[in-house]
């Protein structure tokens, strides 16, 4: 009865997860074990900036910290 449609419940929710948790590991691998930063207002667009420019690699994923900045 009920129970016949869990199977294709089943389906569609690994159908529906799958493209989301594979974005995560493949930004996860793609940039060294972050994951994708995304900017959705001002202020985080300026902090990825300023990640941007103290790293000295010009990548906002690899920040050196406050103890290493010159």
């Amino acid at each position: 009865m009920w129970y016949e449609i869990l199977p294709g419940l089943g389906l569609m929710a690994a159908c529906m997860t799958i493209p989301g948790l594979s974005t995560i590991y493949i930004h996860r691998f793609t940039n060294g074990g972050k994951e994708k930063r995304t900017a959705r207002l001002p202020f985080q667009w300026i902090l990825l900036e300023r990640d941007r420019r103290v790293s000295g690699d010009r990548i906002y994923f690899k920040s050196k910290g406050l103890e290493n900045i010159d």
